[in-house]
């Protein structure tokens, strides 16, 4: 299936830990901007994505400081030609319910979004495909472990999107989140708990239907459909990619 992506303009912020997604979004043929805030990782993806014979930019933002951002996220724009897709990617996994996780989670994961979206909607609104992808999490869609941060700043994320979705649907700007369940990958968070807590690790595996945790691949593939114009009359859904891990009807 083609799904219509070959010249096209992306931007990906939290691109190195999203790399699954950039490099899915190149493979189909899109231009990609991405960001993170090491240098070294940056540098050494946009080489990889670039081999891929599209266009591959890589800058060094933290998403908390929201005039950086906005200009990379504008300079981003000019330097592709413009931007047709835009998915915030950055999550702080607020998990401790302390104050301080409060301020972080909100500032990453929800504030993070913001920032991007305003920044990228003067580009947005001259594509004939515009699509914003925000990442949440089926955290975000029902409770567990407690009142966390990260539960209620993903629910926020959702909501955000899904009003995006309709506030352009007339400039023919589509909005998504895409929320996954427990995903496994060297680095990440379940890899960490996997050496740290395995207990929590085994409870976490257990839960999961399938007997497995997802791969980031498998979260990039819903993400570059929803991006892609193959979804052009898909618009304020929420698509879970959980491997039927959450315990819920969805309406």
């Amino acid at each position: 299936m083609d799904l219509g992506l070959k010249g096209r303009k992306a931007v990906v912020t939290g691109g190195t830990r999203g790399r699954a997604i950039v490099d899915l979004l190149a493979a189909e043929g899109a231009d990609v901007a991405f960001c993170a805030r090491n240098a070294t990782e940056v540098e050494a993806a946009a080489k990889a994505v670039g081999a891929k014979g599209v266009k591959a930019i890589g800058g060094v933002v933290d998403v908390r400081d929201g005039l950086a951002l906005r200009a990379w996220v504008a300079a981003a724009g000019e330097a592709l030609g413009g931007i047709d897709i835009l998915v915030p990617n950055v999550s702080g996994f607020g998990g401790t319910p302390t104050e301080e996780s409060w301020k972080i989670g909100f500032d990453l994961d929800l504030m993070g979004t913001v920032r991007a979206v305003e920044a990228a909607l003067p580009h947005l609104e001259k594509s004939k495909a515009a699509a914003i992808v925000a990442i949440a999490s089926t955290a975000g869609v029902e409770y567990f472990f407690g009142a966390r941060p990260y539960n209620a700043i993903k629910t926020a994320v959702i909501s955000y999107v899904s009003a995006l979705a309709n506030l352009h649907a007339a400039k023919g700007i589509r909005a998504n989140t895409v929320s996954p369940g427990t995903i496994y990958f060297k680095g990440g968070i379940w890899h960490k708990r996997e050496l740290e807590a395995p207990e929590a690790y085994k409870t976490a595996l257990g839960r999961n239907p399938t007997g497995r945790m997802g791969t980031p691949e498998e979260v990039a593939r819903a993400v570059v459909f929803l991006a892609s114009p193959a979804a052009s009359f898909i618009s304020g859904t929420n698509l879970i990619v959980d491997g039927a891990l959450t315990n819920r009807i969805q309406l």
